[in-house]
């Protein structure tokens, strides 16, 4: 069954219902991220949905230096505490380094690892240290087997408030593959498992300055890995993709997220026989 994590009135694991994990990929400006953010509460709210916001307020790892990487750190931390406050959600929000934690730590129910930070010893024992829900991003280059070790690091610290988000794996070049093997396999290692529908997705650097990717496949997948019995699912989402400064190829539309939760949750319930 695993350990099941509770944030509010939320409980992730076990054989607890399908999580809502969704937001934006990057704080473009803070008018339009709190309207996601609400129009996210209304819509898990009216289907009975658990739901978390994810935002960033740094892409650090972009295909190229002169990327949209967000509006920084102090604008961001500062749009978030407004969200937080005044729609009274549960927050997931990214580090890339040690510095940001303290700070985000006062903010956010959640604080992630990005995929490729997963291995950084000193990032994760330092958030781990903070008794907050840990979400790691399984690393492109990681299989599901080695992410013992990143549980492990964790757990060292005393938290076992753990989620691992699969997130595809790197497949020749520029592009991922989900092994649905993955999902039972991280279950042992006692932690959440959470699937990324959008990211893996993505193909890295497909575009040269950018990544692309294929936007169209997104509800298949998520079907497939609900059907397996996952925890959670982590969206990014856009009210306009087609003009979104970061992963156009992969946000998928605001509109359409109404329709994809009720199919998940109807699998979910089968699956769990909640």
């Amino acid at each position: 069954m695993g350990n099941v994590i509770k944030i509010k009135n939320i409980k992730i694991g076990g054989n607890n219902p399908l999580v809502f994990i969704a937001g934006v990929c990057v704080i473009e400006n803070e008018d339009w991220t709190f309207n996601i953010a609400k129009e996210l509460k209304q819509i898990t709210k009216s289907l009975n949905v658990p739901f978390i916001f994810k935002a960033s307020y740094d892409k650090a790892n972009r295909s190229s230096v002169h990327t949209f990487r967000g509006i920084g750190f102090d604008k961001g931390i500062r749009t978030l505490k407004k969200i937080k406050k005044e729609l009274n959600i549960p927050l997931l929000i990214d580090v890339h380094c040690q510095t940001e934690i303290d700070e985000v730590a006062k903010v956010a129910d959640v604080i992630q690892i990005p995929a490729f930070l997963c291995r950084q010893t000193a990032l994760i024992i330092k958030a781990a240290s903070t008794g907050k829900v840990i979400n790691v991003k399984k690393g492109q280059f990681l299989s599901p087997f080695e992410v013992k070790n990143v549980v492990e690091k964790i757990k060292s610290t005393g938290n076992d408030k753990i989620m691992i988000t699969e997130r595809g794996y790197s497949f020749g070049y520029n592009n991922l593959v989900v092994d649905m093997r993955s999902f039972p396999i991280m279950k042992k290692f006692g932690c959440a498992v959470i699937y990324d529908a959008t990211h893996s997705l993505m193909l890295p650097g497909g575009e040269g300055t950018t990544s692309g990717g294929e936007r169209e496949y997104i509800p298949y997948l998520a079907r497939a890995t609900v059907a397996v019995g996952i925890d959670g699912v982590f969206m990014e989402v856009h009210n306009k993709p087609e003009k979104a400064l970061s992963d156009k190829g992969t946000v998928y539309p605001l509109d359409k997220i109404p329709e994809l939760i009720k199919q998940l949750k109807e699998i979910d319930k089968l699956v769990k026989k909640i």
